[in-house]
């Protein structure tokens, strides 16, 4: 069980990475596999939103990231610590770092180091996230190259 929530949680950050040339960002192509769309008892925060939201929903998160992705050019993850798992009957909360190139459409480039800790509900169809909590940093351009090549 340890290894299929660490595994789920790495392919959640990859699925985040986008390149030049990508069809607009479809949040449930790439990241529906880990949302429970019918729960609404969901508690998913990332600081990154400007406004601190806390989406109840998959749709709501959904409906705070596409266009956030959508206009991005490029996106790059780099993992720099973990993933780490707790696992106890039909939760599992896992922890990871990353590091974060983003460059929005107009050429902007933004660096964050992000701890994302994800928490996990077991149920017939699988494991699905049912919190989230992100918190990030943002990091000048030095600060980010560095991390960039050092993180695997």
């Amino acid at each position: 069980m340890t290894e299929t929530v660490v595994a789920a949680h790495l392919r959640w950050l990859c699925g985040w990475d986008r390149e030049p040339g990508d069809p607009p960002f479809d949040f449930r192509a790439v990241q529906g596999e880990f949302c429970n769309w019918e729960a609404e008892d969901l508690r998913l925060y990332d600081d990154a939103d400007p406004e601190h939201r806390v989406a109840h929903s998959a749709e709501e998160y959904r409906s705070l990231w596409e266009p956030v992705f959508g206009g991005l050019v490029t996106a790059e993850h780099r993992l720099a610590d973990g993933p780490h798992a707790l696992v106890s009957g039909d939760l599992a909360v896992t922890r990871l770092v990353f590091v974060a190139r983003l460059v929005s459409t107009d050429g902007t480039e933004t660096g964050l180091r992000a701890t994302s800790s994800l928490t996990w509900r077991h149920s017939a169809a699988g494991w699905r996230i049912a919190w989230d909590h992100t918190s990030s940093v943002i990091l000048d351009a030095e600060t980010l190259a560095e991390l960039m090549n050092v993180a695997p």
